[in-house]
């Protein structure tokens, strides 16, 4: 797992204010450091309106890539009349290679299990679920020691800190693809149903887990809901910047290693860069992927962009898995879009044509366009194509898939120009068919065309 990465003594520590225990799963411990502090205050003092109230006036924006309002969620699913409602945390983790949402839960598992309950009590939900991964044995087995601990101290079970309130929460270990990333995928596979996503509206908030009411918040959402129950949402609200407020947890990846920071949303990109260590001597910044598998790739000159919702999707990415790997000038940004573009596809679910054809149409343009075998049209047919499935997908796996390309065009164009016009790779990656007798790189692609 990756290491934690030092970050400056000036940024604050939310999320991750109690992971240098020696033992995460001490309740003592934690309970010392303000653990289940946030519960007490909810259910003794603010109530459940009053704890939505205090999301809200803290600004907190769900962390799983969306950055939708918590507490707008919350109300809509408090609101909607029920026999029953749940609340799931979902810690699957869809990016394989992405694990902040992991170390969180392994290293503060009493801040996702209060957090939780927090949501549970304020939208009057009795079932709460944690949904990890099936292979993150050691996060199953942390959560379900401090869910066992809390349970035993009256923080969870019947009764809750003596107020009437009963709350049952579990750990639930899902297995699947990448699409279980997406709210409404998760939920067919905590029913036991092929992983698809569904229609919206009605959003799970109205209608979720078995048809009723169901908030679903990433777990760095719900491990930020102590800290500012504890703490106050004017304390929270003044972390951040622009139109998101507080922290969120970053793996940066660079040539010269691999760690995860707590940063305040709205720093710039250079200096979440600037954690993950030096480049090696003579190399330079070549493109930022943000976002994981279905992220954007932002040339250099764009790292004054803030790490925020709104501005990375301006720019062509997003925040997703919390991802945010660097490449030097020794990648090739087309090899590495199709690459990209080629995970997404083969894990798309295959429920809509835009998703089960449109984006394996798009794998094999840029096949062809990196084995040196364009067609005159292929720039065209990205850009339509990349369109097509962006205004006519069913959920946001289809729309992101197309990320990857689409940034490539936007940013690299001249480096794409190399491997369409000239059938060359400035950065040496890619090694294109060679045909004989096809003449200039200019005319390769009508040749191409005539022989298929």
């Amino acid at each position: 797992m990756a290491e934690l990465l030092a970050t400056p003594p000036a940024w604050p520590t939310i999320l991750l204010e109690r992971a240098g225990a020696t033992d995460p799963t001490d309740l003592d411990a934690a309970t010392r450091s303000g653990a289940f502090d946030g519960l007490r205050r909810a259910i003794r003092e603010l109530g459940p309106t009053g704890t939505i109230a205090t999301i809200a006036a803290a600004g907190l924006r769900g962390r799983g890539g969306g950055g939708f309002p918590t507490a707008d969620k919350w109300r809509i699913a408090a609101t909607t009349e029920a026999p029953r409602r749940y609340v799931v945390a979902n810690g699957y983790g869809a990016d394989p290679a992405a694990g902040t949402d992991r170390y969180l839960m392994e290293h503060d598992p009493y801040a996702l299990v209060e957090g939780a309950a927090i949501a549970a009590f304020a939208v009057g939900a009795t079932e709460a679920i944690l949904a990890v991964r099936t292979e993150a044995t050691e996060t199953i087995r942390r959560l379900e020691a401090a869910m066992a601990a809390a349970e035993e101290a009256g923080f969870l079970g019947f009764d809750v800190l003596g107020s009437g309130y009963d709350l049952m929460m579990t750990v639930r270990a899902v297995q699947g693809a990448y699409m279980l990333g997406e709210e409404t995928v998760l939920l067919k596979a905590l029913e036991g149903k092929r992983g698809q996503p569904e229609q919206r509206p009605p959003h799970p908030a109205e209608r979720g887990l078995n048809d009723m009411p169901t908030v679903v918040n990433n777990v760095q959402t719900l491990a930020a809901v102590p800290w500012i129950i504890r703490s106050g949402a004017e304390a929270f609200a003044a972390t951040g910047a622009g139109h998101a407020r507080g922290t969120i947890l970053v793996q940066v990846r660079t040539p010269a290693g691999d760690g995860i920071a707590e940063v305040p949303l709205g720093t710039p990109l250079r200096e979440i860069v600037a954690l993950g260590g030096s480049l090696p001597r003579g190399r330079s910044v070549k493109a930022l992927l943000i976002g994981g598998p279905s992220g954007g790739l932002l040339p250099a000159d764009l790292l004054d962009t803030p790490y925020d919702f709104e501005p990375l999707r301006a720019a062509g990415a997003h925040i997703g898995s919390g991802s945010l790997v660097v490449a030097d000038d020794r990648a090739c940004v087309v090899d590495l879009a199709r690459l990209l573009t080629r995970f997404c596809a083969s894990e798309a679910c295959g429920k809509t044509i835009p998703c089960r054809i449109g984006t394996r149409r798009l794998v094999e343009i840029a096949d062809r366009v990196v084995d040196g075998r364009p067609r005159p049209t292929d720039t065209t047919l990205l850009a339509d194509l990349s369109a097509d499935i962006v205004a006519s997908a069913l959920c946001d796996h289809e729309r992101l898939t197309t990320l990857p390309l689409a940034s490539a065009m936007r940013y690299f164009r001249s480096e794409l120009d190399d491997h369409l016009l000239r059938s060359s790779c400035p950065a040496g990656v890619c090694h294109p068919i060679a045909v004989a007798g096809l003449g200039p790189p200019a005319a390769a692609g009508a040749a191409t065309s005539r022989m298929s």
